[in-house]
C-alpha cells in the first residue's frame, strides 16, 4: 500500500516570515515572558527589583534575559534615570499590551477550567502510579555500571 504523502500547512513550512513567527512565539511561549507580561499589564510601570518580587522563582539574572529579549522584540520599554544608585523602570509598550490582552485570555482561561485540568491529573496519574522512590534528578548511572544486587555497590556489568 503506498504511503500517504505528509502534507503541513502553509503556517509551518519553513519560510523567513515563519523563522520570525516562531522566534516570537518561543519569546511569548517561554516560561518568564507571559509571566512579565502579565504582572506588567496588571501592575503598569516597575522598577526591576520590584518586578523581581512580583514574579515569583524567577532569578536576577533570568529576568535581566527575559527583559533584553523583550525590550529587542518591541514588547518592553526600558527608561534609566540618571540618578545615583540608577533607577530602572519596565513598562509594556503599546505593541506588549496588545500581547496583554492575549496572555490575560490564557489567565482566564487557567482560572476558568482549574478544577477540569486537576481532574484529568488525578485520572492519568491514577492509570500511571508513580514509582514509590522518586527518580532522582542528578547525573543517570552509565548503562555498563550497575548496582550488584548482593552488595548493593556498583558493579562493572559485562565485565
Amino acid at each position: 500500500m503506498p504511503k500517504k504523502a505528509i502534507t503541513q500547512s502553509p503556517e509551518l513550512e519553513h519560510t523567513p516570515a515563519n523563522c520570525h513567527a516562531r522566534e516570537m512565539l518561543a519569546r511569548v511561549g517561554d516560561k518568564w515572558s507571559v509571566y512579565v507580561i502579565h504582572v506588567l499589564g496588571d501592575a503598569g510601570t516597575l522598577r526591576f527589583n520590584e518586578l523581581r518580587g512580583r514574579v515569583a522563582g524567577i532569578s536576577q539574572r533570568m529576568l535581566t534575559v527575559t527583559l533584553r529579549g523583550m525590550e529587542r522584540d518591541g514588547l518592553v520599554t526600558r527608561k534609566v534615570y540618571p540618578e545615583v544608585p540608577p533607577r530602572v523602570e519596565y513598562a509594556l509598550t503599546r505593541l506588549g499590551r496588545t500581547l496583554r490582552q492575549l496572555v490575560r485570555g490564557l489567565v482566564d482561561w487557567s482560572g476558568a477550567h482549574l478544577k477540569e485540568v486537576d481532574a484529568a491529573r488525578a485520572a492519568y496519574d491514577a492509570r500511571n502510579p508513580r514509582p514509590t522512590k522518586p527518580i532522582p534528578l542528578g547525573r543517570p548511572v552509565p548503562p555498563r555500571l550497575a548496582l550488584h544486587p548482593s552488595t548493593k555497590a556498583l558493579s562493572r556489568a559485562n565485565a
